[in-house]
């Protein structure tokens, strides 16, 4: 292929970004790999979830498991939190999790979205080892001890709230010291009646919201919070329940909480705005049933769509895959690797591939190869295009990748639909993309290629701004085979 067929490409932020919880206290870690292909797309983040209390009895095994109880009636009446634990830390090992994951994760040309419940008793040299952890894996956004407001989390219970907000700014300065690809993430409450003048707790976590890069707050339109200690119901059914374990609110006033603790975050800020999002956003089918769900979902996207003032930097959609009525797809009771699809998923999927939720792309000069391309991550990372001329809708479209190819780590785009192609593959077909969104006929479009570390960490040797960035030569460029009739 012609360099004159090329050109250089610049992928940026969204007007709203939007984030995957992958793997909580509620479902189990699903591979990068099946949920591009099942979503079409990449996130801009994937949500982890773990805990660090390194030095309690029973550590580092799963509290529900190494502190399992018929006594316990509520998901956080273990010892410490009931997430995966985090493995890395002081004495740490960065082969095991969450590393593995977060491997998996910018392979797949996403980023890093870490929440790490802490023990605020620590020492410092155990916050430095878990800044020192992540300085290798790009632009990682990290929530510490999030909804710092609530009485559930254990590091609320070995602490006042002064001493919670304390410890979170404490742990920013080190963090912004040690790892200053991490961005923090403050999560608190926010404002939980209209007529409030402030946020729950807004003087105590004052001089912390000033600490952190993000500010955020959670919000369910609905949720079963007393999952999976009770049926949510209003019927009496024989076995026992309790029916205040739930709650559902107006979609609406869900929404208005949410701008106005956005104007708190940035009143607390001397009017300087910071970048928001809600770190968890879903309805709970529990509540509303399935199709209600997707519907409530829906109804908050499109609140924000028709804002004229753009507030929200990004939300988290808990979660893929859910052992309860949390997720886009629920988790089979007889096999957790497989996932049963529930209607918000659709409705999810056609929200992921919304122009106003997509990354935007500016398409620049003309490029000569070699060129460099630059993964600073996925709101801001320089690629290439090829324009493909397409007579009608194809019966084949694939790209072989040569000697020079075959190896790389890639990100790839084409009618709105996003392909992997991991070091060793030959061949990527890009049929599904036009099973998802056929050409009615003659039509142009442009195949972009960008290339995350196929490592999933930067380079040190790359130079001075190699936390931020990280850059791959491309040599040659993929063939591409287009036919619009089989062969026999």
């Amino acid at each position: 292929m012609a360099d004159n067929k090329l050109f250089n490409i610049h992928m940026g932020p969204a007007q709203c970004a939007l984030d995957i919880g992958d793997g909580s206290e509620r479902g189990e870690y699903v591979n990068q790999d099946y949920i591009l292909q099942t979503l079409g797309r990449p996130h801009r983040a994937v949500s982890l979830m773990y805990c660090y209390y390194p030095n309690d009895e029973g550590w580092p095994g799963r509290a529900s498991v190494v502190h399992a109880s018929d006594d316990v009636s509520f998901q956080w009446d273990y010892p410490y939190d009931d997430y995966f634990t985090y493995k890395g830390g002081l004495n740490g090992n960065l082969q095991d999790e969450p590393f593995t994951y977060m491997r998996d994760v910018r392979r797949h040309g996403q980023d890093v979205l870490l929440t790490l419940t802490i023990d605020p008793t620590l020492s410092d040299d155990h916050i430095i080892a878990i800044a020192k952890d992540l300085s290798t894996f790009g632009r990682v956004m990290l929530r510490i001890n999030h909804e710092a407001t609530g009485d559930w989390f254990s590091f609320t219970k070995r602490t006042d709230y002064d001493g919670v907000a304390a410890f979170f700014k404490h742990c920013c300065d080190i963090i912004h010291e040690h790892a200053k690809n991490v961005k923090t993430i403050i999560c608190l409450d926010g404002c939980t009646s209209l007529d409030a003048e402030k946020m729950e707790m807004e003087d105590t976590f004052a001089e912390a919201s000033r600490a952190a890069d993000i500010v955020s707050v959670d919000r369910y339109l609905t949720l079963h919070w007393g999952w999976p200690y009770d049926v949510c119901d209003t019927e009496e059914t024989g076995e026992p329940f309790k029916n205040d374990t739930y709650f559902s609110k107006d979609v609406k006033e869900v929404y208005e909480l949410c701008r106005k603790s956005y104007e708190r975050f940035t009143a607390i800020n001397g009017g300087v705005e910071r970048p928001m999002v809600l770190s968890e956003m879903n309805a709970d089918g529990d509540v509303t049933g399935a199709y209600k769900q997707a519907d409530m979902v829906k109804q908050f996207c499109d609140l924000l769509k028709k804002e004229k003032k753009k507030w929200l930097s990004g939300f988290t959609m808990y979660q893929f895959r859910d052992r309860g009525r949390l997720g886009l797809e629920i988790e089979d009771p007889n096999n957790k690797d497989v996932g049963i699809r529930q209607p918000v998923f659709d409705t999810y999927k056609k929200i992921l591939h919304d122009d106003f939720f997509e990354p935007q792309m500016t398409l620049g000069e003309k490029a000569s190869l070699p060129v460099t391309l630059r993964w600073g991550g996925s709101e801001d990372a320089d690629g290439v295009a090829i324009p493909l001329h397409f007579e009608k809708n194809p019966v084949f479209c694939e790209a072989y990748f040569d000697d020079d190819l075959v190896d790389e780590n890639l990100m790839l785009q084409l009618n709105d639909y996003w392909f992997y192609k991991a070091p060793g593959v030959k061949c990527i077909d890009f049929m599904s993309a036009f099973f998802q969104n056929p050409i009615t006929g003659e039509e142009d479009h442009t195949l972009k290629i960008f290339a995350p570390p196929a490592s999933g960490e930067n380079d040190p040797s790359q130079g001075d701004d190699w936390q931020l960035n990280y850059y791959r030569e491309l040599k040659s460029l993929p063939k591409i085979r287009i036919r619009y009739s089989p062969v026999g």
